[in-house]
């Protein structure tokens, strides 16, 4: 099985296919490497694609020390993948809890990254601190809930959610698939997961500086029924200057896999302009 080794010695799955230009794809709390499959497909033909699984995350491996989860170390093992396969500059595509790793390597390494982009990116952020508060606080629950209850009913729980619901009615199958996946994670990789990335990242209003001197070309999609993404979306196209905003319509969080064709085409016209140089940071001035 292809692994990399990491800094503190975590040895992280990934698969690779195709040639060209690199992309790399991180995946969201929910997924696995597996979750890229429908871009893997489709981009493998002009591209070199290369997708893993982030640590705590089988068959990588899953620490059991919290000290070896947090924000900056999956920023950290986008890096080492990248290093450990000779990628000087990718397209890094992320998405959740992915998406805010990607905006971290554009943040703080932008020569790496051809462009950036944040699909489904937003939840735990919010502009009024008590609804911060209240996304940490589900947090904290929901990694209890995987500590406590075990993968099997967990991932039976946290796949029926609310941002889930438009692709378990619109795509049963593609649904059944997703659950089926989560459920063969690891309980005390999405606990440790859970309780030190997600509850502890920065807000994406704690990044306004940063955003604002965003260098990176960078797309940002959401589904319409994604609630608890939609306003922070908003917010990384006003903040960012290079950001652009594709919101597509029925749809909830698992947009990669709900609507590939939409998602594919969004990444073909981004991969594209910024490989040229074409992809604008401003409007153009409007004639007078």
């Amino acid at each position: 099985m292809p692994r990399i080794k990491t800094a503190d010695g975590t040895s992280l799955y990934y698969e690779e296919v195709g040639s060209g230009t690199p992309v790399v794809f991180v995946h969201e709390f929910a997924g696995d490497y597996r979750t890229w499959e429908p871009q893997l497909r489709h981009f493998s033909r002009a591209h070199r694609c290369v997708s893993f699984s982030a640590r705590g995350y089988p068959p990588s491996d899953v620490p059991a020390d919290p000290a070896r989860y947090g924000q900056d170390i999956a920023r950290g093992d986008v890096l080492a993948l990248m290093d450990a396969l000779a990628i000087d500059k990718a397209h890094v595509v992320g998405h959740s809890m992915g998406a805010y790793t990607a905006l971290h390597v554009g943040i703080h390494e932008p020569r790496r990254c051809i462009s950036v982009t944040a699909a489904g990116c937003g939840w735990g952020s919010a502009a009024d601190p008590a609804a911060r508060e209240a996304m940490r606080k589900l947090a904290a629950e929901t990694a209890q809930m995987f500590s406590e209850q075990g993968i099997a009913a967990a991932a039976a729980i946290y796949a029926d959610g609310p941002s889930r619901q438009a692709q378990k009615h619109k795509d049963p199958r593609g649904f059944a698939e997703f659950a089926r996946m989560l459920a063969e994670h690891s309980a005390l990789g999405h606990a440790l997961t859970m309780s030190m990335v997600q509850a502890k990242r920065p807000t994406l209003w704690d990044l306004e500086a940063e955003l604002k001197r965003f260098s990176v070309p960078l797309l940002v999609i959401v589904g319409d029924e994604d609630d608890s993404c939609l306003d922070g979306s908003v917010f990384l196209k006003r903040t960012a200057p290079t950001a652009a905003l594709l919101v597509i319509p029925r749809s909830g969080h698992t947009i990669t896999s709900e609507e590939p064709a939409a998602v594919n085409a969004a990444l073909a016209d981004l991969f594209a302009a910024a490989e040229s140089g074409r992809w604008l940071v401003h409007k153009p001035p409007a004639r007078s």
